[in-house]
């Protein structure tokens, strides 16, 4: 008696049908190497937090300081010289490298065939996969960032469910296309400072800001999708 019920939803549960393409697109993003500049609003309130906390400080005898200040020292020096915030890939403005905007997140995007796009037409786009028979969503946007880099191991993917989704409208050249839902997922590099980006005629690692300009049309969507 049930059994009738039971089929139902169980074709349901499958993500892709002959009528309606799912897409996985990965969101593949570097994290800021150095500390980002303080805002100066913030700096100038951190300024004057310190001169008021110094107002109430408790004196300590001279000699007491005198005694902790020596603590420690020997023989030896360290000459800490810090590195450099701007890089020779800031200068040459080198998109393909990812020693560039190291206070920054940058993310990957591809030139080349993406799905959806008009025939012989290349455009930038996230790595990405249409859903097929994979066990889950996440395995089928692993699938197209290996396609991409060759294997995942400096890779990390943040959780298992995608952080946003959009339903991506036909253009007018393509006439009889129908629309598809493509799905976002998270996932960032592991000590690695350089990639063989492979299955793309070019590729950028790009600020939040630079992507809007690639996406103008979904610049409102990206904004509200990417937090940094």
């Amino acid at each position: 008696m049930k059994m009738p019920l039971i089929r139902p939803l169980m074709t349901r549960r499958g993500f892709s049908s002959s009528s309606e393409k799912i897409v996985a697109s990965v969101l593949f993003e570097r994290l800021p190497v150095v500390i980002p500049k303080i805002d100066p609003i913030v700096y100038a309130f951190q300024e004057f937090s310190f001169r008021w906390r110094q107002q109430y400080q408790r004196r300590y005898p001279d000699e007491f300081l005198d005694r902790s200040d020596a603590r420690g020292k020997g023989d030896y020096q360290i000459d800490y010289v810090p590195a450099p915030r701007i890089t020779e890939a800031d200068k040459n403005n080198d998109l393909r490298s990812l020693q560039r905007a190291l206070d920054k997140r940058l993310y990957l995007l591809l030139y080349g065939n993406a799905y959806g796009a008009p025939s012989g037409k290349p455009e930038w786009h996230f790595p990405e996969k249409v859903y097929e028979s994979e066990e889950t969503m996440r395995k089928c946007a692993e699938s197209a960032l290996k396609s991409v880099l060759g294997d995942l191991s400096n890779t990390y993917f943040v959780g298992n469910a995608p952080m946003a989704h959009m339903v991506v409208q036909p253009k007018e050249e393509q006439s009889g296309s129908t629309p598809f839902k493509k799905f976002f997922f998270k996932s960032q590099v592991i000590a690695k400072n350089k990639f063989d980006i492979g299955q793309c005629e070019k590729h950028v690692w790009v600020t939040k800001d630079e992507l809007m300009e690639y996406f103008p049309e979904q610049a409102e969507f990206f904004n509200k999708m990417i937090i940094s």
